[in-house]
């Protein structure tokens, strides 16, 4: 879908007219009937004000012309998980758990924003990287190509010892860098976790069914 008609079925959605909308956005009549008839698009400021008041991204704007995804946990982006600025604004680089009125919201990438920068937080992802790929090729499984930031919440399994016991290694309330690896012909995938203490590896079936640890190493 193009700008011209993502702007008309919105305003048609709200039931507005040309010059209605033009009141909205503090343009004309004519310039809202040239963005409908696709002869010019809004310009950046227009689009900030369209997306507040329609309360859809400036992607969704432009017709979707990028496939946004979270820079910290790797969530593909729709109008309805992109996170928000403190004053209502579109965040396009976020999700709405991961970063929140203007903060992000999880410790692990808070940690390392404010004691070195996404450039260190970067070396830090590779350096773990790493070190599961040797796991990995001890293993014969397939290699780690990125890590995401992931709350414990989503990815704290529940294993059963060779007692029988069950027990979880993470924290729910906490994040960690992780990722999921399928295995190709087979029904489970690998699930690794790692923060600056420990390194896990574990496979379970779709949905996080019978999970088993494969490894779990400190650092």
């Amino acid at each position: 879908m193009e700008t011209k008609d993502v702007i008309l079925e919105l305003r048609t959605k709200k039931r507005l007219s040309q010059e209605e909308l033009a009141e909205k956005v503090f343009v004309t009549r004519q310039a809202v009937s040239r963005w409908e008839n696709g002869e010019t698009i809004p310009n950046i400021e227009t689009l900030k004000l369209l997306s507040t008041f329609f309360d859809v991204s400036i992607n969704t704007l432009l017709g979707s012309p990028q496939q946004l995804v979270c820079k910290c946990c790797g969530m593909k982006l729709e109008d309805s998980n992109i996170s928000k600025e403190t004053n209502g604004d579109f965040n396009e680089e976020y999700c709405k758990w991961c970063y929140s009125d203007g903060d992000y919201t999880l410790d692990f990438w808070k940690q390392y924003i404010k004691i070195g920068g996404i450039e260190k937080f970067d070396e830090f992802k590779k350096q773990l990287i790493d070190e599961f790929n040797v796991l990995l090729e001890i293993e014969g499984l397939p290699k780690v190509e990125k890590l995401n930031v992931l709350s414990g919440s989503f990815i704290n399994l529940e294993y059963r010892l060779p007692n029988g016991n069950k027990i979880k290694f993470l924290n729910d309330k906490a994040s960690y860098l992780g990722s999921q690896l399928e295995l190709e012909g087979l029904d489970r995938c690998i699930g690794i976790a790692a923060n600056m203490e420990f390194l896990l590896i574990s496979s379970y079936e779709a949905d996080g069914k019978n999970p088993e640890l494969v490894v779990y190493k400190k650092r």
